[in-house]
């Protein structure tokens, strides 16, 4: 049958969001895609296969009458973690050590999916078309955390090398300059709604790939109680960081939760991921190269223990998952994300509430844990979400690696705590009495 509507614009949306995951590995050489300096961060040719298994593994396979896979053995090395499909998967850790199939092999592989999905879409069965548009918008949105990801390794993966390599030399890079002042925005308290609406009551992103498009761990929409509070109108700046670091912030047990200072003891931090002194001048290495720190950008690349130690330090804490979506409900979702191609973030200007969109993902103080009545969805992409509501924290915002059109103010993502690699910033927040 002819696609409807919706589905005519997932497949261009299909084309879009496959096409920008290998501009981003154009500036690439061919010895970058294999890098990987730590197990969260996985090679480039990894994310490229690995988002084209998950269109082979969940719709062409089961929707494609004939579809002959690429390899028979790429169901267990490029499957992440999805334990209910048959095949298993390769360890995490030894993605780096995965040579063989080359990248000239994988982006065939990535062709062939291309190629083989928009025949799927021209022709999409009746019985099926409501299930393939539900799955593809989940593998479109899976695709755009792997773009991120993607930036986010490739940094970590070339910051490795003592030569601080360069992504890209031709990143713009902001004027040098004092923040703005730290001004806060004051809510009243009450009882409000929190998570995704249901699908055609907004909530939603109109730019996305999928407008509607929310995934499980944002629903169901429910209510909670605020206490007033006060929030910060923008992200922590690299200036303000480096205060907490000259008044001793990472010798003083007090200041830092157990887990945080067992971190500080193990790992020897001393200062957010990517900060280094050279001649006693501190300098941030970037995808742009290593540049000195500018003072006015968003302190970013910390871990929750920082950025909790920290907020101990200012007098204030960071806000809930709740109190930030509430700040950001009404906002339009505006700020420097990956689409700027500024791939760092940038000074906040006066203003309330600044930068809640892009530049930095922000920790809150909520565990990643389901909302009431969650239900994860059946079979292996129930594993998406729900497996992982153990020992996590939850981050609002996006940062300049996501999609413009992948934000939304009831997006949660959500990282252990001791994890730097992301761009990962602190906003305050405070009781108001």
């Amino acid at each position: 049958m002819p696609l409807t509507d919706d589905l005519n614009s997932l497949s261009a949306a299909y084309r879009r969001v496959r096409a920008f995951t290998e501009q981003l590995c154009e500036p690439l050489e061919i010895e970058d895609y294999m890098l990987q300096a730590a197990v969260e961060a996985s090679p480039a040719k990894w994310h490229l296969a690995h988002v084209s298994w998950f269109f082979e593994t969940f719709l062409l396979k089961p929707f494609l009458p004939g579809y002959a896979v690429f390899h028979p053995r790429f169901d267990y090395l490029f499957n992440s973690y999805y334990e209910q499909t048959e095949a298993g998967f390769w360890p995490r850790p030894e993605r780096g050590l995965i040579s063989r199939p080359t990248v000239s092999e994988v982006y065939a592989y990535r062709h062939q999916v291309d190629e083989a999905m928009l025949r799927l879409l021209a022709d999409c069965p009746a019985e099926h078309a409501e299930t393939l548009q539900a799955r593809l918008a989940i593998g479109l949105n899976h695709e755009q955390q792997h773009q991120e990801l993607l930036v986010t390794d490739i940094k970590y993966n070339l910051a490795h090398n003592p030569l601080r390599p360069a992504y890209r030399a031709d990143l713009p890079t902001a004027p040098v300059r004092a923040p703005v002042p730290l001004t806060f925005t004051a809510f009243e308290g009450g009882v409000h709604s929190f998570g995704a609406q249901p699908e055609g009551q907004g909530d939603s992103n109109p730019s996305s790939p999928a407008p509607s498009f929310a995934y499980d761990n944002e629903f169901p929409r429910h209510q909670r109680l605020l206490e007033p509070f006060r929030l910060a109108d923008r992200l922590v700046t690299n200036a303000e960081y480096l205060d907490f670091i000259e008044d001793g912030g990472y010798q003083h047990p007090g200041l830092w939760l157990s887990d945080g200072w067992a971190q500080i003891k193990t790992q020897g931090w001393q200062a957010p991921l990517y900060w280094e002194q050279l001649d006693a001048v501190w300098h941030e290495t970037t995808l742009g190269g290593r540049r000195p720190l500018n003072p006015a950008e968003p302190v970013c690349h910390l871990s929750y223990f920082e950025a909790e130690a920290y907020a101990r330090w200012a007098g204030r804490r960071l806000p809930t998952e709740f109190e930030w979506e509430h700040a950001a409900a009404d906002r339009a979702v505006e700020g420097h994300f990956v689409d700027a191609a500024r791939l760092h973030p940038t000074p906040a200007g006066k203003g309330a509430l600044q930068q809640l969109f892009g530049d930095c993902w922000e920790w809150t103080a909520s565990a990643y844990l389901p909302y009431p009545r969650y239900r994860a969805v059946e079979g292996a992409l129930g594993e998406y979400n729900g497996k992982f509501m153990s020992g996590q924290m939850v981050l609002r915002g996006g940062s300049c690696a996501t999609s413009r059109d992948h934000a939304r103010a009831t997006y949660r993502n959500f990282f252990y705590p001791h994890e730097r690699w992301q761009f990962k910033g602190i906003r305050l927040a405070e009781d108001l009495a």
